[in-house]
């Protein structure tokens, strides 16, 4: 949980508050990189809520570097996801409003996490074979996401 938030949800308790949150799709050789979420157990993408003073790139850069170890070198805005399918309640109550902003990542280097404060796993899924089980926020952008890249590998 960012710094920010954690003050808002000192003030707020569970009630829902409007969060920016920067999303990424690690994506390479037809396959997509996800994540085991620790708090709920769905697969999702690389991301999480903005701080005072980033940009939306520097939020969806440090939030990948934190959850996968690596470093993005281009990011490739997907998306701004918000609407009814984007209110959410948290593991722990807290719900929440995202305005969710996406990036696809094709050139990243570094070396993968196996597991951090926040996620249990990392796995590369083939883009025909996605898992069924996606953190409820992330279906919408995953979905514009499959249509973008089987677009890009037509070719």
């Amino acid at each position: 949980m960012s710094d920010y938030i954690r003050y808002i949800r000192e003030k707020v308790g569970h009630d829902v508050v409007i969060m920016v949150g920067c999303g990424v799709f690690v994506y390479k050789d037809g396959k997509l990189l996800l994540q085991r979420r620790k708090d709920s157990g769905c697969w999702a993408m690389h991301g999480g809520s903005m701080e005072i003073g980033e940009t939306t790139e520097e939020t969806a850069s440090r939030e990948l570097f934190e959850e996968t170890g690596l470093i993005a070198k281009k990011l490739e805005l997907l998306g701004i996801f918000s609407g009814p399918d984007m209110m959410h309640t948290y593991p722990n109550g807290d719900k929440v409003y995202i305005v969710g902003i996406t990036y696809i990542c094709q050139k990243f280097s570094g070396n993968l996490l196996s597991e951090t404060d926040e996620t249990t796993e990392l796995k590369w899924f083939d883009i025909n074979n996605l898992p069924a089980d996606i953190n409820p926020p992330d279906k919408r952008p995953l979905e514009a996401f499959v249509v973008w890249a089987r677009n890009t590998n037509k070719g």
